[in-house]
């Protein structure tokens, strides 16, 4: 595993506490049981939480989303269209409570979060197109939200950003909805990085390379590990990123998808797509989770917010 040395000095606590193991589908049906544990009791007086249910793709089937908005908030706001976490293959909605506030908190924004589904019950394509469809309903229903149609961005945190990424390739490609940006927090972009030799030998914290190779094979199933890999499947084998939202991604030095992260940055500012890459020297992967008492993570948080800020409020910026 990674020396305590070449972890960030805020950071050495939390990474001793850490607890060592990789999902799989032996154990899968633990963690999701865990879940729930991690929902938000209660909502705080200045924000208004509700759930609502939207028509999918599949006739019958409605998609949960979990939507945030400021009691004294002013119409039309911005918007963010939230994935939570979780490898592709556990994660709910609720398990972003505390973030999700932040964002309406600190930019008036409303953020609608959307709980899709999850493989390996439901693969790719399943979780991608919840996710189009809720920022198609969103596009639809922005006067019913108090929204502006045109400043709708889209993000999310590991495996949801990764969803996010991929949903911005979709929503070029389909051109029914132009989303205003993409946040993607150490987002899980290339299934290639399971095939990485180089890694085999490292341990990695929260988020283990093991763990990794049975997210994407769930997600993937029969294309895991093929050169056939299905268009919008794997955000960083997309050849043309050019016309893409601009974007902000934040990743740790020690995070898994450090190395994925960094070239899928570099990779759209060459497709001439703005892109703000900020690295965190010794964080490793979902390290923002430990708190904002820490220095480390009030500036990884602040960075996200200046970055909607600049693209969806620019007339409040400085």
């Amino acid at each position: 595993m990674e020396k305590i040395s070449a972890i960030h000095p805020e950071l050495h606590n939390i990474a001793r506490t850490l607890p060592r193991f990789s999902f799989s589908r032996e154990n899968l049906w633990l963690w999701r049981c865990a879940n729930p544990l991690l929902r938000l009791l209660q909502a705080p007086k200045d924000i208004h939480i509700e759930n609502i249910r939207i028509p999918s793709q599949e006739a019958g089937r409605l998609i949960r989303l979990r939507i945030y908005r400021s009691r004294d908030g002013n119409a039309p706001a911005p918007a963010l269209l939230w994935m939570h976490g979780g490898g592709y293959i556990i994660g709910t909605a609720e398990q972003d409570d505390p973030g999700c506030i932040h964002y309406v908190r600190q930019l008036g924004l409303v953020v609608v979060s959307v709980d899709y589904r999850l493989a390996p019950e439901h693969p790719f394509p399943a979780p991608l197109e919840d996710c189009y469809q809720a920022l198609i309903w969103m596009g639809a229903h922005a006067a019913e939200l108090g929204i502006d149609a045109n400043r709708i961005a889209i993000g999310g945190s590991s495996a949801g950003a990764g969803l996010a990424a991929a949903l911005a390739h979709m929503a070029h490609d389909r051109q029914e909805i132009k989303p205003a940006f993409q946040l993607l927090v150490y987002p899980m972009l290339d299934d290639r990085t399971c095939t990485r030799t180089d890694l085999t030998k490292q341990e990695r914290l929260v988020w283990t390379l093991d763990s990794n190779c049975f997210g994407w094979q769930a997600y993937l199933r029969e294309h895991y590990g093929t050169a056939l890999i299905p268009v919008h499947a794997v955000p960083a084998r997309r050849a043309n990123l050019t016309g893409l939202p601009p974007a902000w991604i934040g990743v740790g030095t020690l995070d898994l998808f450090y190395d994925e992260d960094v070239a899928y940055a570099q990779r759209l500012l060459d497709c001439g797509v703005p892109c703000e890459l900020v690295v965190v020297p010794g964080a490793f992967h979902g390290f923002d989770v430990a708190g904002t008492k820490y220095q480390v993570v009030q500036e990884f948080r602040e960075s996200q917010i200046a970055a909607l800020k600049k693209c969806l409020l620019p007339a409040n910026t400085g």
